[in-house]
């Protein structure tokens, strides 16, 4: 049913309803109305009667008949219109429209009249006490006044009261089916809009124009909103599929070699079961390298998938410091023999997924202990993190330096390619691809540059701090790190001149 004819369905049975209500008001207060003026009508004429009455109890007491006898024309009268009952010691002397005298009477102070039914008529009755000097002038007064115009009057507007409101039931219907047959047309138009979109299909989206109708408006704005959502999600569903093929792709591709390599030793160690002591311990040292190797293929690349799928909601509030101390601690327990240091200054908190900053921290550190032994063969790796930037946009400046070769200029940028390493590099290549996701990822800036003193190397980032007026984290919409062959899409460093 359509929502024009549900209205007028509503306003057609509600209208009449009101009109009913509102006209049980109106009999109502026209019967107060008409009662009141019967009232004072009533009371005015009271005065009058009253005085005849008086003077008739006096003649009655004093046995005067000619006298009495004038003095009831008189009080006949003073009555006119309205019946009178006039009881006494005399007896009872009655005139004009009244009730049966059967009829008893209610016995009500003096001004208050009051309602009396006889045999289907009504009447308003007012008692007025009656008494003068000397005996025997002592009675009671009644009088009445038919309500038969009154009820016909009450009856009337009565009747046009229900002539308007069945009246009213069909105009009003009418009148507000075409009032929201109008209202209801931009909708009509919005969905005649959306019934041809189908996401499945077509990459058309709704297009709408403000109509100042503010449901169809908002409504608009919710089916965009959801539009919007649904190809957000649909992208990141396609980003997931392609991020599981390329891991598929990337795990077949690069643990084919190790794995070769693992099924030759233990060919080896199968085929010559005499095989020297110093000759079986090489290929075992194989096979232990070769399976760190897998092991460690096989971490990256969940990394890199984990990176390339994480949400907003999944960043919260890093402490740097307390994460930067963490990873130096866990680097000089499992090498003790390297000399690592750590400058932290604290409370420097950057909006950032905590795994993400773990990992770029424990790959740098990694690539440090790797690639930045001095001439002499040991491993020093130095660790700071400062505060730098002006009030209006703090940044965390961490820096790794090492005692290595360093990093050519022209090999800056390539280093972060994926899989990309030295041939003597013991690595997966993926770290260094994973450190350049999450400078990605927390929207840093990672420069390359020369260790202090033009030894070795430094790799410097830059993050930017939290602040209360700050929005929340913002991921890049495509993100293809596992994906992608070579990462060429942002230039990661730029040399201080």
């Amino acid at each position: 049913m359509r929502l024009s004819t549900r209205i007028a369905i509503v306003v057609g049975a509600v209208v009449p309803l009101l009109v009913v209500a509102a006209g049980w008001v109106l009999v109502g207060l026209v019967t107060k109305d008409l009662h009141a003026q019967a009232d004072q009508r009533l009371r005015e004429r009271s005065r009058g009667v009253a005085v005849a009455a008086k003077g008739l109890l006096r003649a009655a007491s004093q046995d005067r008949p000619q006298v009495e006898q004038a003095r009831q024309r008189k009080l006949f009268a003073a009555a006119l219109d309205i019946g009178i009952r006039l009881s006494g010691p005399q007896g009872t002397v009655m005139d004009g429209p009244q009730p049966d005298p059967s009829v008893r009477l209610p016995d009500r102070a003096a001004g208050q009249p009051v309602t009396v039914h006889s045999r289907g008529e009504t009447w308003r009755a007012l008692t007025v006490p009656v008494s003068g000097h000397g005996p025997g002038v002592q009675g009671r007064l009644w009088l009445f006044s038919p309500e038969a115009a009154n009820q016909r009057q009450i009856a009337l507007v009565r009747g046009r009261v229900i002539t308007v409101a069945v009246l009213a039931a069909p105009v009003s219907a009418g009148l507000a089916w075409a009032l929201a047959a109008g209202a209801a047309r931009p909708l009509r138009r919005l969905q005649q809009r959306t019934s041809g979109l189908d996401p499945h299909t077509t990459a058309a989206r709704l297009e709408h124009t403000p109509t100042r109708i503010t449901e169809v408006d908002d409504l608009a704005h919710t089916l965009q909103t959801v539009l919007a959502r649904y190809d957000e999600q649909a992208a990141r569903t396609a980003e997931a599929l392609a991020t599981a093929r390329s891991f598929s792709a990337a795990a077949s591709h690069e643990l084919r070699t190790p794995l070769m390599s693992m099924q030759t030793n233990l060919d080896i160690l199968d085929a010559f079961q005499d095989l020297g002591p110093a000759d079986r311990a090489e290929t075992v040292d194989d096979l232990r390298r070769g399976h760190a190797r897998l092991l460690g293929l096989l971490v990256m690349l969940r990394a890199l998938g984990q990176g390339d799928l994480v949400e907003s909601d999944a960043f919260a509030p890093v402490d740097l410091a307390e994460l930067a101390d963490a990873a130096v601690s866990d680097l000089r327990r499992t090498h003790p023999q390297a000399e690592v240091t750590l400058d932290g200054a604290p409370g420097l908190t950057v909006l950032g997924w905590q795994p993400g900053l773990r990992s770029l921290l424990d790959n740098l550190l990694a690539n440090a202990l790797a690639h930045g032994r001095s001439a002499d063969g040991g491993a020093r790796v130095a660790v700071r993190l400062r505060a730098d930037g002006d009030a209006g946009a703090p940044v965390a400046v961490l820096t790794v330096d090492d005692q290595g070769p360093g990093v050519p200029p022209e090999r800056r940028q390539t280093i972060f390619q994926r899989f990309y390493h030295r041939a003597d590099s013991p690595g997966s290549g993926l770290g260094l691809t994973l450190v350049a996701q999450q400078i990605d990822l927390h929207r840093a800036q990672l420069r390359v540059l020369d260790g202090p003193g033009g030894k070795g190397a430094r790799f410097e980032i830059a993050f930017p701090l939290t602040r209360p007026d700050r929005p929340g984290a913002t991921v890049p919409q495509h993100r293809t790190w596992l994906s992608d062959t070579a990462r060429q899409r942002q230039e990661f460093h730029k040399v201080r001149p």
